[in-house]
């Protein structure tokens, strides 16, 4: 493939329960229509995928589908495609939502989370990101004394831009996973061999095993902004950012 293919996917995983914010939106019970200043989570994520360049988008929905999916197309008003896939076995881990929606992915795809807020920044490094075949990168948050919830981050090992180890309890790390993925089909692979083999899989599964392989690369954010939205306080973190 191409080393730079500017004609790509957007993939937003939507599919949980994302049971610690509930409660927290006078309009909304679902976690991907939470309003952060004032716009929905989701909406968001859309942007940014737009800013990086992506042709489509493709939303995996799960609990809440129709709704939110109906949310979403009512409010809409971009010029990208949406396309929706209900992953049925969204009570699994997330790698699963991935595989639900492998084959409308192309050759290379960018891949976040719906609860993520992103920087400009970070989809501008995510679209000049260069894949060989079968690779994958993260981007990666070197900047560890400014994680809002270290607790919570998904920690990262990585050694001359490749990951060595990945995972929330992991104690030798030195940059944290910020949610933004640039991949090829190499991670869909990685992902199906693990679910066939035990029934489930999560992204880091998926990750931890590219990167046994060597093909699991690390891009540094540097400076970049970006805020996972889990939790009430995170949500009013992440309000603190924009406002700025």
């Amino acid at each position: 493939m191409p080393s730079k293919d500017y004609d790509f996917k957007g993939l937003i995983l939507a599919a949980g329960y994302g049971s610690r914010l509930a409660g927290v939106s006078p309009v909304t019970s679902f976690k991907p229509l939470t309003p952060v200043n004032g716009r929905p989570l989701i909406f968001r994520t859309i942007e940014s995928l737009e800013k990086a360049g992506c042709k489509e988008i493709i939303i995996v929905l799960g609990f809440g589908h129709d709704e939110i999916k109906k949310a979403i197309l009512d409010i809409y008003e971009g010029e990208t495609p949406l396309t929706f896939v209900y992953n049925e076995e969204y009570k699994l881990s997330n790698g699963v939502s991935v595989l639900s929606a492998s084959e409308l992915l192309g050759q290379r795809f960018i891949m976040t989370m719906a609860d993520h807020i992103l920087g400009d920044s970070l989809m501008r490094i995510a679209k000049e990101t260069e894949l060989e075949e079968g690779t994958a990168a993260l981007l990666v948050d070197y900047k560890l004394d400014e994680i809002f919830d270290m607790d919570d981050a998904t920690k990262v090992l990585s050694k001359n831009d490749k990951i060595v180890s990945i995972g929330k309890q992991i104690t030798d790390y030195n940059c944290v996973d910020t949610g933004l993925f640039v991949c090829s089909r190499g991670l869909l692979d990685q992902l199906e061999k693990h679910y066939q083999k035990f029934g489930d899989t999560s992204i880091s599964d998926g990750v931890q095993d590219l990167a046994r392989v060597g093909k699991m690369f690390t891009v540094d954010i540097g400076d970049g902004d970006w805020q996972d939205v889990d939790t009430p306080e995170m949500l009013e973190h992440a309000e603190k950012l924009l406002g700025k």
